[in-house]
């Protein structure tokens, strides 16, 4: 008797799960370690090490395996699992920081300062990278971590482009660089300008990419600037829908062969964790999840980065990273230039017209 595929799904599911358990593992392990050492020192956050332990066990693992391909098979389907499912899982699950009532209290003071920081930082990605002949998923990727918001965002829209390993190893490292000597700089640069907490805020919360860093900077510069730096980023990865969904249609049409973009059809091309990640933010606005629920699913997105970039760096092709040379590390700096005075120069205009 032939059973159905309704009835067979269970039994498919099952097979999936035993199939992809023992990659995952290794995975949720390298995230455990590299929160710990977030722990240790937050300015790091747990992206950052997840991403470097698991290039670094990349590179190791020829060797350990040599007469072990079997055991290499084991654990590859839940390595590219975790850096593709639960990536996209992670984004739906960011939605849970944010709140329409948050967003439309600070997005009235900082949209300014977003929209002209993230239009200069694309614009200037696109043509630095020409300039310096980057490679183009590089560049966007190292572009919207720049723009919007570091590691979340290359984790949103990594897929989206069908960004290698390499890149999005190459593009997170870049980007933490930079955030570094944010946290250092950028304190230093407040002081020196007299900025209040409050406008302080504004700029690391539009300037600086990964949440951690953004507390580090705010934080050193003052307490009284961490509340609403923090705010500011997380109502800046809001972005992340809009340039999603555009990248997606350029996608769609570099690969039309000629044919139309209809509404339908751009609809089609709104990535499902887009879609889970605005329904998870307005289902947090109504303040039905409870604050303990709601904390341990902002860990939980944490996480699931971390095991995502954990995947992706088991993943990555190192002669690509090579190959990649200093180019866009170039980039980077570039943009991350031109975001801080872009944003410093946006704020001070913005405050003028209202004084």
């Amino acid at each position: 008797m032939q059973l159905s595929p309704v009835q067979t799904l269970p039994t498919r599911l099952g097979h999936r799960g035993i199939d992809v358990l023992p990659g995952v593992l290794v995975t949720a392990a390298i995230a455990l370690v590299a929160t710990g050492i977030g722990a240790i020192w937050p300015v790091l956050g747990s992206a950052v090490p997840a991403i470097v332990i698991g290039v670094l066990l990349s590179l190791l693992r020829p060797r350990a395996m040599v007469g072990h391909e079997q055991a290499d098979a084991r654990v590859q389907p839940g390595i590219a699992y975790s850096g593709k499912f639960l990536l996209q899982l992670a984004v739906v699950l960011l939605g849970v920081q944010l709140s329409i009532g948050a967003i439309a209290k600070v997005g009235l003071e900082s949209l300014p300062i977003m929209l002209t920081t993230l239009v200069v930082c694309l614009l200037g990605a696109w043509g630095l990278g020409r300039m310096l002949r980057t490679e183009r998923r590089l560049t966007t990727l190292i572009g919207v971590g720049t723009g919007i918001c570091g590691a979340s965002a290359i984790a949103a829209v990594s897929p989206v482009i069908g960004a290698a390993g390499a890149e999005i190893a190459y593009a997170v490292s870049t980007i933490f660089l930079f955030n570094i000597l944010a946290v250092v700089l950028f304190p230093l640069i407040g002081h020196a300008l007299n900025l209040d907490p409050h406008t302080f805020g504004l700029f690391a919360g539009t300037a600086v990419n990964d949440t951690s860093s953004v507390v580090a900077a705010a934080g050193v510069f003052s307490t009284a600037a961490l509340g609403f730096a923090v705010v500011v980023k997380l109502v800046r990865t809001l972005m992340i829908i809009p340039i999603s969904i555009g990248l997606s249609v350029m996608e769609a049409r570099r690969s039309a062969d000629g044919q139309p973009l209809t509404g339908r059809r751009i609809a089609k091309l709104v990535p499902w964790f887009l879609i889970g990640f605005v329904i998870v933010a307005i289902v947090n606005s109504t303040g039905v999840i409870p604050d303990g629920p709601r904390e341990v699913l902002v860990h939980a997105s944490v996480f699931l980065i971390a095991m995502a970039l954990a995947g992706i760096g088991l993943s990555t092709d190192i002669p690509a990273l090579r190959r990649a040379g200093w180019r866009p590390l170039a980039l980077g700096g570039m943009l991350w230039i031109l975001v801080t005075v872009t944003a410093l120069a946006t704020i001070a205009a913005t405050a003028a017209l209202r004084g």
